[in-house]
């Protein structure tokens, strides 16, 4: 694997672990009633997977128009 990928695959590994603890931890309802979740894991989860999309995709793209002009040259 090339060392270009590697920030793209650690965000998405980081929003998976986010997506798969706020499953984990789960939700309660405290003694007064209200319910108590770790909420703001979901959209930091989606957040870093589709960063970490983007950032391959981007680096993917860039990669295959370099490759192409060495050979057009």
């Amino acid at each position: 694997m090339k060392l270009k990928y590697i920030p793209a695959l650690m965000l998405f590994i980081v929003g998976i672990a986010c997506l798969i603890a706020y499953r984990i931890i789960g939700a309660k309802v405290g003694i007064d009633g209200s319910l108590v979740e770790p909420f703001y894991l979901i959209p930091i989860g989606y957040l870093f997977v589709g960063i970490g999309i983007v950032i391959s995709l981007a680096s993917g793209i860039v990669s295959f128009t370099r490759k192409t002009k060495k050979s057009f040259k």
